[in-house]
């Protein structure tokens, strides 16, 4: 089979100074385009200021390209109003910002938390310390034996005491892509919120926050080939604007007092301090060249390598792929090689060139579920074709045939 890739590798310096390498770790961080690069420097070389505060023309720039990212982003992210995505560092501080303003404020003891087996520790972490922290009942929605979402207990667990249900678009361990929709109807229905980790949903399926259900969502920038360092939470602006303050400082505020401080508007309340204007500059380009490729043909492109790469796997012997079925599943394969461990396997490919992710993958709690203490992970993205499937297979067949003459 030749697939060719989506975007030309020719456009990722890294790649481009590295043809050997076949890079399948997408799923960590993605690869950054001369585009980004670019916005990045062009931002420092033309713009740079502080933002917000300066009484300058250079400021006015500065505020102005930082504004401006802001919408493009929420515009890709589906969001009509863009004051209500609020930039942070990426998924991980969304989701504990979430989980900290708004947690502490409303949930109190005996409600429950309800997350599923398949979250990585970002979106199970934060729930599990607020119901230690106010006395809330935790509790785990499991999966089906595809290593799905049980859609029958999720319902069951969600009870009228309920205030959250926290759960990922795609799983970044084996690949799982939720039914959102159904998953945030089984939530309102009882009043509970209901927050989707979307890391792995962003970079590569069309989001549209505004009709996607839920309350709010969490995004990566450095997954979607933008720079590391910025990420964002979107959500309701009813639910942002009930919401106390995450941190205190610089520009989220109206007016200190001696005694009392008011609240800047959003999206200033909940961005305290210097923000990182090169990050935004530099996610905003990254989601121009997603849109100059189309989200669906990323989508699909994805989907043809992981048929191919589930198809040449599962003909190695003694290979044990995990998740749900191919057309359920997002850009990755997670699977497992007997009598090597994934650490040893990931080093070894490392020797051919080969990047893969191994290890529990942050989801801990989904690994012991499924009986194992780690797996092998080759993600793929824009800029992967089947002459990477074909070279990891290869690799993973001849790493076999040591391990086997040596047992």
């Amino acid at each position: 089979m030749n697939i060719k890739p989506l975007a030309p590798r020719a456009d990722f310096p890294l790649l481009a100074g590295d043809p050997k390498l076949h890079y399948l770790d997408s799923a960590a961080t993605t690869q950054k385009p001369q585009a980004v690069l670019d916005a990045i420097s062009g931002y420092y070389e033309r713009d740079n200021a502080n933002p917000h505060r300066g009484a300058y023309t250079l400021s006015a720039a500065a505020t102005e390209a930082y504004q401006t990212a802001r919408d493009s982003i929420a515009r890709f992210l589906g969001a009509a109003d863009p004051d209500t995505l609020i930039f942070t560092r990426g998924t991980t501080e969304s989701l504990n910002l979430l989980a900290t303003a708004w947690g502490h404020a409303n949930v109190k003891k005996d409600d429950r938390i309800v997350v599923t087996r398949l979250e990585h520790h970002a979106n199970f972490v934060p729930w599990q310390q607020l119901a230690l922290a106010t006395g809330a009942e935790f509790r785990i929605c499991e999966l089906t034996a595809e290593g799905e979402i049980d859609l029958a207990k999720l319902s069951e667990l969600v009870t009228k005491n309920t205030k959250v249900v926290a759960f990922g678009h795609v799983s970044n361990a084996i690949g799982t892509v939720n039914p959102v929709a159904e998953i945030a109807a089984i939530a309102h229905r009882v009043g509970a919120l209901a927050v989707c980790d979307g890391a792995q949903g962003a970079p590569h399926l069309t989001v549209g926050f505004d009709s996607l259900s839920v309350d709010a969502y969490a995004f990566s920038g450095h997954k979607m080939l933008g720079p590391m360092g910025i990420g964002g939470l979107i959500a309701k602006r009813d639910l942002l604007e009930s919401m106390p303050p995450y941190q205190m400082g610089g520009d989220m505020i109206a007016l200190v007092g001696d005694n009392a401080t008011t609240w800047n508007v959003l999206p200033h309340k909940f961005e305290a301090g210097t923000p990182n204007v090169e990050g935004a500059v530099g996610l905003a380009a990254a989601v121009g060249y997603l849109e100059s490729l189309g989200m669906d043909k990323v989508h699909a492109h994805e989907s043809a390598l992981v048929r191919y790469a589930t198809e040449r796997l599962s003909a190695v012997e003694d290979v044990t792929l995990l998740g749900p079925p191919t057309e359920r599943r997002g850009g990755l394969v997670s699977f497992t090689l007997r009598d090597v461990h994934p650490h040893d396997l990931s080093q070894l490919l490392d020797a051919e060139n080969i990047a893969v992710r191994a290890g529990h993958h942050c989801a801990q709690p989904l690994m012991r579920a499924l009986g194992v203490n780690a797996t092998t992970r080759a993600s793929f993205y824009v800029y992967n074709d089947s002459s990477d499937v074909d070279a990891l297979v290869s690799a993973v067949a001849h790493v076999r045939e040591r391990f086997a003459a040596t047992v």
